[in-house]
């Protein structure tokens, strides 16, 4: 892949996967012929990688260090790596939060939309405090 299909594939622009290759996080490969930078499927989920790691604040430093980590194949020391460990509790509260939506665009899509209430609803759940109504969705849906 070019830099523009990456990026394309990665919801990202050009620019941040260019941004990103400079610093060392995203390895091209050379096309011999033209010189063009080419990206694999490896890259695309370095891509997405960093890109979630960015969406939860870790900076690229830090991203950076991760990455080495993993392309040493080491992920005891990853899996201990505090800024990224003390992200748990907001990477599980995210992905409910995520699920609540999702669930509620799949109404959408169904035919059952929702009323503006059920949209109130929803935005209020998300607003709440450790977003308990979210977790309590989540789990009814579990049984």
């Amino acid at each position: 892949m070019r830099v523009t299909e990456l990026a394309r594939a990665g919801g990202v622009s050009a620019e941040t996967v260019r941004h990103y290759t400079r610093e060392g996080l995203l390895r091209p490969q050379r096309d011999p012929c033209n010189g063009y930078q080419l990206y694999d499927e490896e890259a695309l989920g370095r891509l997405r990688f960093i890109d979630c790691l960015r969406s939860l604040g870790v900076g690229l430093p830090a991203i950076k260090q991760i990455l080495h980590w993993a392309d040493q194949d080491n992920p005891t020391v990853v899996d201990s790596y505090t800024p990224l460990a003390n992200k748990g509790c907001h990477i599980r509260l995210r992905i409910r939060e995520l699920q609540a939506i999702a669930q509620w665009l799949e109404s959408i899509e169904h035919d059952d939309a929702p009323d503006d209430s059920s949209l109130r609803q929803l935005i209020v759940a998300l607003g709440s405090s450790g977003s308990a109504d979210i977790k309590g969705d989540s789990e009814r849906r579990r049984q």
